[in-house]
């Protein structure tokens, strides 16, 4: 169990702001193949459901079919093309949104090796709360918060004062 052994300082952030907003009981769909965080989701009494893989820009049939209460995206959507069509097709009332903010002194992550493996966009909080408002989305909690690394030069002393992470809690629009 990780409750109190987090592999990372991001992942307890995260978890604390999931457990304000969400019930264990909540049936999770996390858009990703598993992963470190959806296990530390498990091992605390989730019941958590993972994509399998496919791409979302193209395949939303697991997005679409999932019948429960929440949807977690953290740090799936700067890998897409496309965030907006994923937004649209889910159908649970809850949704909880991480993505890397865009840094001025670093550039968006790139890896020419593979393709999926790199950052389509690095968000700055007001393009992610706009995208997710037009896809009929209510932003009701949101934190930003940084990323230090334990390394020396300039970059890694920006990374302790400069947030690195928006972290954002919301509920499906009321038609």
């Amino acid at each position: 169990m990780y409750e109190n052994n987090y592999p990372t300082r991001r992942f307890k952030i995260t978890f604390d702001f999931l457990k304000q907003h969400t019930a264990v009981t909540d049936r999770i769909l996390d858009l990703g193949v598993p992963n470190p965080f959806s296990k530390i989701l498990e091992s605390n009494g989730y019941s958590v459901q993972n994509t399998g893989g496919e791409d979302l820009d193209d395949d939303l049939h697991a997005v679409a079919n999932f019948d429960g209460e929440v949807v977690t995206a953290f740090e799936i959507f700067e890998h897409l093309v496309n965030p907006y069509g994923v937004l649209k097709a889910i159908k649970t009332p809850k949704l909880l949104v991480s993505v890397p903010l865009k840094l001025w002194f670093a550039g968006a992550y790139r890896n020419p090796n593979d393709l999926r493996d790199q950052h389509y966009h690095e968000f700055e909080d007001w393009q992610l709360d706009y995208v997710l408002n037009k896809a009929g989305w209510e932003i009701k909690d949101a934190i930003k918060f940084t990323n230090p690394v334990n390394k020396l030069g300039v970059r890694p002393l920006l990374r302790k004062f400069t947030d690195r992470y928006y972290l954002v809690y919301c509920e499906r629009k009321q038609s």
